[in-house]
C-alpha cells in the first residue's frame, strides 16, 4: 500500500522534526538558566549521551522553569517592542486635547483653514 507508507513516512518525518525541536529548546533552555557552568556541562552531556532519557528528564524537572523562563523573556520582548513603537510614534500616544488644542492654535495662527480644522478634527475625534 504505497498510501499507507507515505502516511508512515510523513509521521517519521514530523516526529524526527518534533525532536529536533524539542532538544533545541532544551539547550536553550540550559544556556538561559541560572544554573552553575558545571550543571549546564553536565545536563548537556546528559542529553547528548542519552538523548531520550535525558530530555524526559530535564522537561520533567525543569519543566515549570522553562515555562516561567519563555514567559518572562516573551513578557521583556514585548515591552521593548510596545517602548520602540511608542518612541519611533512619536510622544507615545498623546491625548486628543493636546492635538485640538494645536490643530486650534495653528487656525488661530492663520497657518490652517477652516475647512482644514474641520477635517483634521473630525479625523481626531473618529
Amino acid at each position: 500500500m504505497p498510501l499507507f507508507d507515505i502516511f508512515w513516512s510523513m509521521l517519521y518525518f514530523f516526529l524526527f522534526f518534533m525532536w529536533i525541536s524539542l532538544v533545541i529548546s532544551i539547550y536553550m533552555d540550559i544556556f538561559r538558566s541560572d544554573m552553575s557552568g558545571l550543571g549546564k556541562a553536565g545536563w548537556v552531556l546528559f542529553v547528548i549521551v542519552v538523548p531520550i532519557v535525558g530530555c524526559l528528564i530535564y522537561v520533567i524537572i525543569h519543566g515549570d522553569d522553562m515555562q516561567n523562563r519563555s514567559l518572562e523573556r516573551a513578557e521583556r520582548l514585548e515591552g521593548a517592542q510596545r517602548n520602540y513603537i511608542q518612541s519611533v510614534a512619536g510622544t507615545g500616544g498623546s491625548n486628543t486635547a493636546d492635538e485640538l488644542a494645536k490643530l486650534a492654535q495653528l487656525r488661530d495662527q492663520g497657518v490652517v483653514t477652516d475647512q482644514e480644522f474641520a477635517n483634521q478634527k473630525a479625523k481626531l475625534l473618529a
